[in-house]
């Protein structure tokens, strides 16, 4: 499926969104000719659908971005027993099947991270290899960052999972040196054998879609993941 890109991360508030969005303003804004689809295949309470809604021209009603929407925002299993409702991954993946033929490249932004639960059985890991995804991972830089990177790259690995690279993000504010000391990339590509696409500054406003678009540029993004939806 070399015209999606699944955007998981190590955790929670690891950034996912906000690489999501820069991606999407570089794609929009360098190739406006080509179609884009955006994906949060399943999400819990208010948060991504509405945002890419509001700042996105998206050909896409909200059930085509989110066809699996609980209201409770807890981990998919967790509130899909709240609601008295299952996780429907058959629904999932008949609208992302519909989404591969209409648009030139999809964003698919995950939830969690890696090991996320999707249903009692699977984590956002088993969905990536079992779909054949090519996933990118995105690790806040923080104390941490190393170990967390390891470990993510590993529970990939064992799920079979084609991982194209990791970005780095900052979350919060970091100096120059706390970003080499906690997320240093030729350690961390050294542990993992994993491209390193760059790194994303913490910004002020993650909202401004020209800034966005700016970052984007300084990661190394055609060649791994762009180069092949533009053939």
């Amino acid at each position: 499926m070399l015209n999606t890109l699944l955007i998981s991360g190590t955790d929670t508030e690891a950034g996912k969104t906000v690489v999501t969005m820069a991606l999407a303003a570089y794609w929009q804004k360098y190739f406006p000719d080509r179609s884009l689809g955006i994906m949060k295949p399943i999400q819990s309470g208010v948060g991504d659908r509405e945002l890419y809604q509001k700042l996105f021209s998206l050909s896409q009603k909200a059930e085509e971005i989110t066809p699996l929407y609980f209201q409770t925002p807890l981990a998919p299993p967790i509130a899909a027993a709240r609601e008295d409702r299952i996780v429907d991954l058959a629904l999932v993946w008949q609208t992302f099947s519909t989404m591969r033929s209409r648009y030139n490249f999809i964003l698919m932004e995950g939830l969690g991270g890696l090991g996320t639960p999707v249903t009692d059985e699977l984590t956002i890991a088993d969905l990536a290899g079992q779909w054949r995804l090519p996933t990118l991972l995105v690790v806040p830089v923080k104390l941490g960052a190393i170990a967390q990177s390891v470990a993510n790259v590993a529970l990939a690995k064992q799920r079979r999972v084609n991982l194209v690279g990791i970005i780095l993000n900052c979350v919060q504010s970091r100096t120059e040196a706390e970003i080499e000391d906690w997320a240093p990339q030729d350690l961390i590509r050294s542990l993992t054998n994993i491209p390193i696409l760059g790194c994303i500054p913490y910004l002020e406003n993650p909202t401004d879609l020209d800034k966005l678009a700016q970052v984007s540029s300084n990661l190394d993004l055609e060649r791994l993941i762009f180069a092949e939806s533009l053939k």
